[in-house]
């Protein structure tokens, strides 16, 4: 576990985003408010309007900030309409708790504000070896999201009062052992069970669809047969690397520079370690805790008798599954890979040494530094290239600011063509086609939804003149003009004839499929042995041996009490499943340290589910209105 978070940490900051993406991790309440613009009201709660520009700026911060922390994370993902509208359901998420922490007068003091504060890893990065807070830096951080010291404080403050609401209901949620196991036992039951599966490709061959038919479905599945609208592009593209290849630097510059940064330049000491990891939860019991511990110390007092056993004594007791399986090994990191108790531990040993008890959020390690990988410093000559790059780099964010000012205004100003900006900047005037939505493979501003639409507002496509200065990317700013424009239009029908003839056999063959699952089913439940079935599986929801979902719950919903049972599927295209279940297999106890971890996450789920029930009542008593639809799903075929 230990070594699986070390190595995915990219992954699992995806995860923790995904699922637990707290709205105000830096910027506070107030942060969605501090670009407002006029716009159309999208939500309402409690009567107060969210506008569009509140959405907008809203998402647009979500959207950088995930970049800084992922920078190779998919950029449709995060401009696709589902995530936008994710945006929107967590602004009126927190705009209930808001009210409903004002309603109930919860307030939070001075001294749980100065406790938050000095958790953030952000604000902790400008102490200074004192623990002085470096006020200036600290103004300068906020500032930059366009607030005081005092009104991010007052976000943060907002922000702890609206969590209280939600802490009295999950923070309160108490499971009994015989509750975890009957929902798990329920949850995770195996059953013995025969398939026979329907496919269309097997029905195929009897569907032979005439001209007639095949332009009857044509005409009912137009929506099938579009050529979407497009239109052919130019596009000019400014950003850091476009503003440094014009740059040079002099020799004597780089020296000074490779000078004052020496220590830096020549890379970071690296260590190997090895440990044994006694694992217990964040959060477990006391009791727990010590008995954790207890074992840890165990350990190492066997480790300190004998150094040599540490390899042996990690396999056999270690909890860590990544690492146990090589004597503990973690292979060589640097600072920053490893949490900060860990780290400081390992890094305080000496090669061959072995620490006392190092406490983490994991549980209780043993660690043994087993080498140190000291870094090699390189002179100027070797490291010249580098420092070109480095230096104009920097250089180059210095300068981009006056170049975005330039270009937006030239490309504003001379509307009708983006040579003048491109002569100004010595950019590259691209081309491409392009539709309203990115297409699929599409990167840089062909994948930016808000590009795109500035492409197609009306005024532009009408006059064909560029598009206002579009920031596609953190420092970087893109503009358009279409040149061509061609409307969205059916496809005649020889065109798309070879297509409409695959899918409306597609439809039909999964419709025979479906009629003679069906028809087996009920005469296999006449005659049950009649039956032809393959030989049983054992299917649970952990184990669904690559069968599809609705199959697994259509065995597991069979009455337990009347088995032999049988069940029908309609995979609709996939075609049709009978299940027969024979039998009911219970489910194998846990071990007692699994047992645990099941009724700590149960309890969890447990807590997550009262807390959402709880949100959607305080929806209803704010009056939280959505006034903008969710983003459509693609229209299915009619058959």
């Amino acid at each position: 576990m230990f070594d699986f978070v070390r190595k995915h940490t990219r992954i699992m900051q995806l995860i923790l985003f995904l699922l637990i993406f707290p709205s105000f991790v830096l910027f506070g309440l107030e942060g969605y408010n501090r670009f407002r613009e006029q716009g159309d009201a999208v939500a309402k709660v409690d009567g107060r309007e969210i506008l569009q520009g509140d959405w907008d700026a809203a998402h647009k911060q979500e959207v950088e900030r995930l970049r800084q922390q992922l920078p190779n994370v998919d950029a449709k993902m995060l401009e696709s309409p589902a995530a936008k509208y994710a945006t929107l359901e967590r602004m009126v998420r927190d705009r209930v708790l808001a009210a409903a922490a004002a309603q109930s007068k919860l307030v939070t003091s001075d001294q749980r504000l100065a406790r938050e504060l000095q958790r953030n890893e952000m604000i902790a990065a400008l102490r200074g070896p004192d623990g002085k807070l470096d006020m200036a830096r600290y103004r300068q951080l906020v500032g930059a999201q366009g607030m005081t010291p005092e009104t991010f404080e007052a976000g943060v403050r907002a922000e702890l009062s609206a969590n209280q609401v939600l802490l009295g209901v999950g923070g309160t949620t108490l499971v009994t052992t015989a509750q975890v196991q009957l929902a798990l036992d329920a949850f995770l039951q195996q059953r013995e069970v025969q398939l026979a599966r329907f496919s269309p490709a097997d029905y195929a061959h009897q569907v032979k669809p005439t001209d007639a038919e095949l332009e009857a479905f044509y005409k009912e599945n137009q929506a099938l047969f579009q050529a979407p609208e497009q239109a052919a592009i130019e596009y000019v593209v400014l950003d850091v690397e476009s503003v440094r290849q014009g740059l040079a630097v002099n020799e004597q510059d780089l020296k000074t520079y490779y000078e004052q940064n020496i220590a830096r330049l020549g890379g970071q000491e690296e260590r190997r370690a090895s440990h044994i990891l006694i694992a217990v939860p964040k959060g477990a019991p006391e009791a727990e805790r010590q008995k954790a511990r207890a074992k840890a110390q165990e350990l190492l007092a066997q480790v300190k008798k004998a150094p040599d056993s540490f390899a042996e004594l990690a396999k056999k007791h270690s909890q860590d599954p990544g690492s146990a399986p090589q004597g503990g090994d973690l292979e060589f990191f640097a600072r920053g890979a490893m949490t900060k108790p860990f780290e400081d531990a390992a890094f305080a040993l000496g090669k061959g040494e072995i620490s006392g008890i190092v406490e983490t959020d994991f549980g209780y390690h043993i660690i043994k530094l087993t080498d140190v990988k000291l870094p090699k410093q390189r002179n100027f000559e070797q490291m010249k290239p580098e420092l070109e790059a480095e230096v104009a780099k920097q250089l180059a964010q210095r300068k981009y600011a006056e170049a975005a000012d330039t270009f937006t205004n030239t490309v504003y100003e001379q509307s009708d063509s983006l040579k003048p900006a491109a002569d100004k900047l010595k950019l590259q005037v691209r081309t491409a086609t392009v539709t309203r939505q990115p297409a699929p493979g599409a990167t840089g501003p062909l994948a930016n939804q808000k590009f795109l639409d500035a492409l197609f507002a009306s005024d532009n496509l009408e006059k064909k003149r560029n598009t206002e200065a579009v920031e596609v990317a953190p420092s970087t700013l893109a503009s358009g003009r279409v040149v061509q424009h061609t409307p969205a239009r059916t496809l005649p029908f020889a065109e798309v004839k070879d297509r409409v003839r695959e899918r409306l056999v597609a439809a039909r063959s999964a419709e025979l499929a479906r009629k003679d699952g069906m028809a087996r089913l009920a005469a296999w439940k006449a005659a049950p042995a009649s039956a032809s079935l393959p030989p049983p599986v054992v299917l649970s929801r952990v184990g669904t041996r690559n069968q599809p979902l609705p199959v697994i719950e259509a065995a597991l919903g069979v009455d337990p009490a009347a088995l032999p049972g049988w069940a029908g599927v309609d995979l609709g295209n996939e075609g049709y499943v009978v299940a027969k279940v024979n039998k009911v297999i219970p489910r194998t106890a846990p071990a007692p340290q699994m047992a645990q971890q099941e009724r700590q996450e149960y309890a969890q789920a447990w807590a997550t589910a009262e807390n959402l029930a709880y949100y959607n009542m305080l929806k209803d008593r704010f009056k939280a209105q959505f006034l903008v639809p969710k983003p459509a799903d693609e229209p299915e075929s009619k058959q």
